[in-house]
C-alpha cells in the first residue's frame, strides 16, 4: 500500500521537508515560510563543537512537536532504536508503522536524514528520498526485521504525523516568537552536551575552525541547512502583516531584512575553501546579527 499524494519537498532541511509534505497531504495551508516560521525551526541553529554534520538533527524537539500542533499537525515518536534494539522492539515499531499508514497516516523516519514513509509491501517500507542526487543516507527502502539499508549502524526515530485542529495565525505567530526568544536567551533547555544553541553555536563554529574543521563536510552542511532556515525566516517576516495586520510592517521588514542578510553569510561561510580567518571574521559578525536579531523580536514581539 501507498499513501497517494504524499510528497516531500527537497529543502536541505529534511525534517521541514517531511513536515511540509505531511501539511500538503493533510490539505493544510501552510507556506513554506509559515511552516519554518510557524513550527520555529525558521530560528534554530545547533552546532557540535567540531561542527559536526549532526547538528541539524541532535536537539531536543519538544518545543518544535507544540508549535506544530498550532499548525495543525500532532507528532508522536515511535522511540529511538539502534543497533541493539531486539528483534521484538523492532517488529513492534514496524507494526505501529503499518497501522499508521494503514489509517492514513504518515510516517518517517530519521537514520541521519530524514524520510518520509509512504507505504509498505511483503517485504519492506518504502522511503521518499529528498533529493534527485543519490546520497547514501537516503535509502529508497527499508527492509523489515534487517533494516539492512541502514548499514551496521543504526541510529533511528521513527515518528508519525495526525491531523488535528491548528491555532490561528496571531497565537502561531506569537507562540512561534517566543519559542525564537528562547532558543536564544535559554539554549541549553534545547541543545545536548558538546552542541550548542542560539548565540553560543556562533562560539562553537568559530573554535571548531580554529580548530581546523571550517574545510569539513560538517561546515558546508551546517552552513546550507541553517541558511535555509533563515532564508525563510526572512520570508516569515514578509508574511506576518498580512496575517495579523496591526503595528508591526516596519519591524517585520526590517528583520525580514536583517534574516536575508545572515541567510547570505552562512551560505557564504560553509565554502570550504574560504580562509579560517576570513570564515571566522564572518562567524562573529554573524553572532552580532543573530544578537541583533534577537532584541529586534523581543520588539515585534510587544506589538502582536
Amino acid at each position: 500500500m501507498k499513501l497517494k499524494d504524499l510528497n516531500m519537498p527537497p529543502f536541505n532541511t529534511t525534517l521541514m521537508g517531511v513536515l511540509k509534505g505531511v501539511l500538503d497531504y493533510y490539505s493544510i495551508d501552510v507556506s513554506n515560510a509559515m511552516a519554518f516560521g510557524g513550527s520555529g525551526h525558521a530560528f534554530l541553529i545547533n552546532i557540535h563543537e567540531v561542527i559536526c554534520p549532526s547538528g541539524p538533527y541532535c536537539w531536543k524537539y519538544d518545543g518544535f512537536f507544540k508549535l506544530v500542533k498550532n499548525l495543525g499537525v500532532e507528532i508522536t515518536d515511535l522511540g529511538f532504536f539502534h543497533s541493539k534494539s531486539t528483534a521484538e522492539e523492532k517488529a513492534q515499531v514496524e507494526q505501529n508503522i503499518k497501522d499508521s499508514l494503514d489509517n492514513g497516516l504518515p510516517c518517517s523516519v530519521l537514520n541521519m536524514e530524514n524520510q518520509t514513509i509512504s507505504g509498505y509491501d511483503d517485504e519492506k517500507f518504502f522511503l521518499i528520498r529528498p533529493w534527485e542526487a543519490v546520497c547514501e543516507f537516503t535509502p529508497p527502502t527499508l527492509t523489515f526485521k534487517t533494516w539492512a539499508e541502514f548499514g551496521k549502524e543504526i541510529h533511528a526515530n521513527f515518528l508519525v504525523f495526525r491531523k488535528i485542529t491548528g491555532k490561528d495565525g496571531l497565537t502561531i505567530i506569537k507562540e512561534s516568537i517566543d519559542y525564537a526568544l528562547s532558543l536564544f536567551r535559554n539554549p541549553h533547555e534545547y541543545n545536548f552536551e558538546k552542541y550548542e544553541i542560539g548565540l553560543g553555536a556562533y562560539d562553537n563554529w568559530i573554535r571548531g575552525v580554529e580548530q581546523g574543521h571550517g574545510p569539513s563536510h560538517g561546515n558546508w552542511w551546517n552552513g546550507m541547512v541553517w541558511s535555509e532556515c533563515r532564508h525563510f525566516a526572512s520570508e516569515y517576516f514578509k508574511e506576518i502583516p498580512e496575517k495579523i495586520g496591526g503595528n508591526v510592517s516596519g519591524s517585520a521588514h526590517d528583520l525580514s531584512v536583517l534574516y536575508s542578510d545572515i541567510s547570505d553569510m552562512l551560505e557564504l561561510v560553509s565554502n570550504k575553501e574560504m580562509k579560517d580567518k576570513e570564515k571566522i571574521k564572518v562567524l562573529q559578525e554573524l553572532k552580532n546579527k543573530e544578537e541583533n536579531a534577537v532584541k529586534q523580536l523581543e520588539t515585534i514581539v510587544k506589538l502582536i
